[in-house]
């Protein structure tokens, strides 16, 4: 058997026993450390008062009632408990697929867990706070990117590692048909 072939026939049958859920450290780490900036951002910021780092750069304070891109910002009050039901379920089966995932496939897990991070950083603020807190401000001349913060970006680079798994890693998981 070829070293290539051994790869593939271990990423289909993993000889390695244990889920996913060995990734919960990163899910608790993005928590952390979102709550901790957004802490930060909230006893150092003033409200909409820009403070530039770099020419692209800036943290603002703001905060966001909506979803992304302040979807429904203005909606009254019950996105809130939307966004909030729409998180917590999403979080749940995460979780669920991270327990029917083997440890072996880490691009899969660690995006699974920078996901699930994010969305409990937000689902935090949104039921606490009732809104989320965000902070990083990019744009380029007049042109500004909305604001987001450290739970935004887990759940943006763990998207990706999705896809990337996705793309490149899947298909050799899937069974392949003997002749």
């Amino acid at each position: 058997m070829t070293e290539l072939h051994r790869t593939d026939a271990r990423i289909r049958q993993p000889d390695r026993p244990g889920s996913s859920l060995v990734w919960l450290w990163l899910s608790a780490l993005v928590l952390i450390l979102d709550q901790a900036s957004k802490w930060l951002a909230e006893h150092y910021l003033e409200y909409a008062d820009p403070h530039r780092l770099l020419p692209v750069f800036d943290l603002t304070l703001l905060y966001n009632r909506g979803a992304a891109f302040s979807f429904l910002a203005e909606a009254g009050g019950w996105q809130r408990w939307l966004f909030a039901l729409v998180a917590l379920v999403v979080s749940v089966a995460l979780v669920i697929w991270m327990k029917r995932t083997s440890r072996v496939h880490w691009w899969l897990g660690m995006g699974l867990s920078l996901l699930l991070g994010g969305a409990l950083g937000n689902l935090y603020d949104r039921v606490v706070l009732g809104h989320v807190v965000d902070f990083i401000s990019l744009h380029w001349g007049p042109y500004y990117f909305p604001a987001f913060n450290l739970a935004d970006s887990a759940i943006t680079v763990g998207a990706a590692l999705l896809i990337i798994d996705m793309l490149f890693f899947e298909k050799r998981r899937r069974p392949q048909p003997t002749d």
